[in-house]
């Protein structure tokens, strides 16, 4: 659990890959995400592409980091259907969170781009990678190897707890 409290957000990488293996744990500690109904509304786009990662640093004025990742997972919804539609985005935070942690882990840097709910944003990242009506982008993750060095703010605050 040691990753929750080192995870910070990181918006300068290294100019080197990241390997496919780190890749693949991060996705899979995204597919452990809990959903209501074990519904997993989630699908996942690996964008390495740097036409399409410039693209998707212009869909808001907090994505201009997309543009020097090494690679970024986009996350999509796909609620069609889904027993419990109504709570994707619940689902897709949770499972977001979950790259990220598992990310810090292992010694990645990333930050999280948030895409949804804001209509402009899904607009513009669902036409650059082209989805069908049914998805939608969540959320996207740029990640690498740090080029930056922050130290995690101990946000624990006695006054939020409240005790009956």
């Amino acid at each position: 659990m040691n990753a929750i409290f080192q995870r910070v957000s990181i918006r300068k990488w290294e100019d080197r890959e990241v390997e496919e293996a780190k890749l693949t744990e991060v996705l899979r500690a995204a597919m452990q995400a809990p959903s209501a109904g074990n519904q997993r509304p989630w699908e996942f786009y690996i964008v390495k592409d740097r036409e399409t990662l410039t693209a998707l640093s212009a869909i808001s004025k907090y994505s201009a980091s997309l543009a020097n990742a090494p690679v970024a997972i986009v996350n999509v919804c796909c609620p069609e259907g889904k027993r419990f539609a109504e709570v994707t985005p619940v689902d897709m935070s949770i499972c977001t969170e979950h790259e990220w942690l598992q990310a810090a882990e292992l010694g990645l840097g990333a930050v999280w781009i948030g895409v949804a709910p804001f209509e402009d944003r899904i607009q513009k990242a669902n036409a650059i990678l082209g989805l069908p009506e049914d998805r939608y982008v969540f959320s996207i993750l740029p990640l690498g190897y740090p080029a930056e060095t922050r130290a995690q703010q101990d946000r624990f605050d006695e006054a939020r707890i409240h005790r009956i």
